[in-house]
């Protein structure tokens, strides 16, 4: 969402002030069906990996080409609402997800299934991208701006839970493809009922002037990098191949802040990294989401492929970090900020998610739930609960009102590409360990275990890494003026 999107009419149009919380509920609706796919795909993976026959590399992209797409078009899409409408371009995302999920639940071939994804990505970036300006829209007085607003928050971190929960089901009772045919009922009716409770807010009579270019440069860039990283251990990492992506990967980065350097309305202004706590908050976006996207992906393959956990009891499993974040969600960790300001529950939180992956770095080849998982989950849950909030507080805590929504934005986009970069990297990582495992005549079960460990060892480096670097660079303005942050955030 861009700083354009945050500059609303000062009234909700009469006709949809009475029916605004239900219009909230259709916002939410529609935001919960893409927030259950990032969580219920997890619980799918190993499923999907036996029935499409993915390598271990290669399932890794079931997950990338949603989250590459999803970030690399996040602050476009915002971009695109403001100048266009945001309902309009709210019900585009919706129904683009909604057949990308279509065409997911109905794919028989490994390319297909990752070309959806990346559609669904796109869908949930659009929507996304406009769902809060349209909660902005709808509540324009402080105090039911927050409540909207907190509503809004539960439904996204108490999506978790939920995915996890139905992804196991779905697939234990049915199959994988159920988790995606889910969305359809969902995205129906939020097309059915949208255009009649969403206020048509009008087009911005700024210049149209849209940053396709970057967009464009930043998502190859990442793509094509997160590609030649998945690769690298069959094609090896020195080879001309992998080294010839990773260099145009670079280039086309460079090109990307040259264009942002000189566009007009670039898509993300390089000026605001120039702010502290701006830049210090991406840069623990990024280390934050690259462990916790891999702790998702490669404990719910830890269960499945070495404990050989059904898919209902993967969905389970995940339960008390996904409880534990919706209830941080519900205030606790606001009230955290408000006590001890943003440095120290950002690096507390990302301690404690350091430890869990250190828990899981250490889980053995016949480990029990309540000795060897449930410590991690809850330690993980507790670190993303404390830590998330900060992360994106301190992204706003240097810029003003109208700038909000952007550094917002770029703080989110941060975490969909560490996301990305730290998948494919931990799951090389893993699979490298694997195949040398393999090589000295392992069992399979031991040479997955011991490229799980290493993933989980180097995720939790990423996490600590993260955590020093809060503690130390992050500018502090004292608990009561990050507690105002925090409360004008909800």
């Amino acid at each position: 969402m861009t700083n354009e999107s945050i500059q609303v009419p000062t009234t909700a149009s009469e006709p949809h002030r009475d029916r605004r919380w239900v219009a909230l509920l259709v916002l939410c609706m529609g935001v919960l069906m893409i927030v259950l796919d990032t969580t219920i795909v997890n619980v799918a993976l190993p499923s999907i990996k036996t029935d499409l026959k993915f390598s271990d590399t290669a399932l890794a992209w079931v997950v990338n080409a949603y989250m590459l797409t999803y970030g690399g078009f996040l602050l476009l899409g915002g971009r695109l609402g403001d100048l266009y409408g945001h309902r309009r371009f709210f019900l585009l995302g919706i129904a683009l997800f909604t057949l990308a999920s279509l065409a997911c639940g109905l794919s028989q071939t490994q390319g297909s299934l990752i070309a959806a994804r990346a559609v669904q990505g796109l869908g949930g970036a659009v929507t996304t991208a406009v769902a809060l300006s349209l909660i902005m829209d709808l509540f324009t007085e402080a105090a039911d701006r927050a409540k909207a607003m907190g509503i809004y928050g539960f439904v996204c971190a108490g999506g978790g839970s939920l995915g996890a929960m139905l992804g196991g089901v779905l697939t234990s009772s049915l199959t994988w493809h159920w988790v995606f045919l889910v969305n359809l009922p969902i995205g129906i009716a939020v097309i059915v009922f949208a255009p009649r409770l969403l206020p048509a807010s009008s087009e911005s009579g700024a210049t149209r002037h849209l940053d396709v270019a970057g967009a464009i440069t930043v998502t190859a860039a990442l793509m094509l990098a997160v590609y030649a990283i998945v690769n690298g251990n069959e094609w090896g990492w020195t080879s001309a191949r992998t080294l010839g992506e990773l260099a145009v990967a670079v280039a086309l980065l460079g090109l990307f802040l040259l264009i942002e350097s000189r566009v007009r309305k670039p898509l993300m202004p390089l000026r605001m990294f120039r702010l502290r706590n701006v830049a210090v908050s991406n840069m623990v976006g990024v280390l934050w989401a690259a462990a916790m996207f891999a702790w998702f992906f490669l404990s719910a393959l830890y269960m499945q492929l070495v404990l050989g956990y059904g898919p209902l009891e993967v969905g389970l499993a995940f339960l008390p970090a996904n409880l534990i974040m919706a209830v941080f969600s519900l205030g606790i960790s606001a009230k955290m900020v408000m006590r001890f300001g943003i440095r120290r529950p950002m690096a507390v939180g990302l301690l404690l998610a350091a430890l869990g992956l250190l828990l899981f770095a250490r889980a053995p080849l016949d480990g029990h739930f309540v000795v060897d998982i449930m410590p991690g989950m809850i330690l993980l849950g507790l670190g993303a609960g404390a830590a998330l909030n900060p992360v994106l507080l301190a992204a706003m805590s240097d810029v003003g009102p109208s700038e909000s929504g952007l550094a917002s934005g770029l703080v989110n986009t941060a975490f969909m590409m560490g996301g990305a970069l730290g998948l494919a990297i931990l799951a090389s990582l893993a699979a490298s360990r694997t195949e040398g495992m393999l090589s000295a005549g392992h069992e399979l079960n031991v040479a997955l275990l011991a490229g799980y460990r290493v993933a989980f060892l180097v995720g939790a480096c990423f996490a600590g890494l993260g955590a020093v670097l809060g503690a130390v660079l992050l500018r502090t303005r004292g608990s009561e003026a990050e507690g105002e942050v925090a409360a004008s955030a909800s």
